[in-house]
């Protein structure tokens, strides 16, 4: 993304106005994760086995790394209140067609419009809300952005389950395009009128890797992401192997949600009073202890529904605390940078979705137990990065 020119008026607000912002990142995290909520529904509805039907949110993820970059240098003159409000206006459009999708080609087609959408919403919001507050206060704010994804994940993935299981997913995808609309229309009126800024052409931007401090944070987060989501996308059946089955599994999920929503806000204030390196490695050495713990439900076929729950409370946590920190650490290496680099680190979020999903689809048939193990070795291999590269971005 370029860089956001604020005047002063418009700055003041600070935390207040990144409340705002989060009313979007809520109606993009809705549109991204729903579909976990009813992925076996989407299978049986498409003709297409379950791992198919996962390749949605993994088309989704990918488009959304890869078209972030391109999507924030042609949109970079744009106003930021402008470039917010036709973001929104596309992702209802994509999920009316995912809605009225035919077959599995035709979904993913709009999946990848719907994350074109999300690309041109997700880093704007989260550079603007960074360049609204004191310095001491950014890790808090974008804790409040990201926290629209996280509130999704809480509300978006069993709401839509729900729906599903009631109305099918096509009325669910249906309900989502109206959020869209409704929130687009709450950020065109709430939102102060920001300008563009300066084009950054695609190879400077992606020249910011080269910085030692980011090229060793954005790996990280694509590393912890895709622990985090190897079995999210298949939550449905892999609570289903756990003993965790109908009006179960939407509270699990629900768990999971409330989950993310405690660890990211709590993320926030850690990274701003112990910093974002102790923060990550609670988070990543909780994440591999909650993964372990279902590989061994799985694998000992003990049912305990009380224990799924607590560590899907748990792994919601891990999973959303990691966000907050790792913006903060790409922030403090090249602060003028800030609209940059907050765009490549949600590629690179998207990215870890993308790999996370497609290793749970290629695990799920050889078992629950199978998908839960890899993703324990993901979050060790998080671990193992942070503590061997911490040092880098300190320099």
């Amino acid at each position: 993304m370029s860089s956001v020119s604020i005047s002063r008026p418009a700055a003041l607000g600070g935390l207040g106005r990144t409340w705002v912002l989060a009313l979007g990142t809520f109606a993009v995290g809705t549109d991204a994760f729903v579909l976990a909520g009813f992925l076996p529904d989407v299978a049986a509805s498409l003709r297409s086995s379950t791992a198919g039907a996962g390749q949605a949110v993994t088309v989704f993820a990918a488009a959304y790394a890869l078209s972030a970059p391109v999507v924030a240098t042609v949109t970079a003159r744009l106003p930021r209140r402008a470039l917010l409000v036709a973001a929104l206006v596309l992702l209802a459009v994509a999920n009316a067609g995912s809605a009225l999708a035919p077959d599995l080609p035709s979904l993913l087609v709009t999946r990848v419009l719907a994350a074109v959408g999300a690309a041109a919403y997700t880093p704007t919001a989260g550079a603007v809300s960074a360049a609204l507050v004191r310095p001491e206060l950014r890790a808090r704010a974008l804790a409040v952005v990201v926290g629209g994804l996280t509130v999704a994940t809480a509300l978006g993935v069993p709401l839509g389950g729900a729906i599903g299981a009631v109305m099918g997913w096509r009325a669910a995808l249906g309900l989502v395009a109206a959020l869209c609309l409704v929130t687009a229309l709450a950020a065109g009126a709430l939102t102060p009128p920001l300008p563009g800024g300066v084009p950054v052409p695609l190879r400077t931007r992606l020249a910011a890797l080269r910085r030692p401090g980011v090229a060793v944070v954005l790996p990280l987060t694509a590393l912890g992401m895709a622990a985090a989501y190897t079995a999210y996308a298949f939550a449905v059946p892999a609570l289903g192997a756990l003993g965790v089955t109908g009006s179960g599994a939407v509270w699990a999920l629900s768990a999971y949600g409330l989950g993310a929503v405690a660890g990211n806000l709590a993320a926030g204030f850690a990274a701003d009073r112990i910093g974002p390196v102790r923060t990550l490695a609670t988070g990543y050495t909780l994440m591999a202890v909650t993964m372990a713990a279902f590989t061994l439900l799985a694998v000992t076929g003990v049912r305990a529904p009380a224990a799924v729950a607590l560590l899907a409370v748990t792994w919601g946590a891990a999973s959303w605390c990691q966000t907050p920190p790792q913006q903060y650490r790409l922030i403090e290496a090249a602060t003028a940078q800030a609209p940059l680099l907050v765009a490549l680190n949600s590629s690179a979020i998207y990215l870890g979705i993308s790999t996370g999903t497609a290793v749970g689809g290629l695990t799920m048939p050889a078992g629950t137990g199978t998908t839960f193990a890899v993703a324990t070795a993901l979050a060790l291999a998080a671990l193992a990065w942070l503590s061997v590269t911490a040092g880098v971005t300190r320099r």
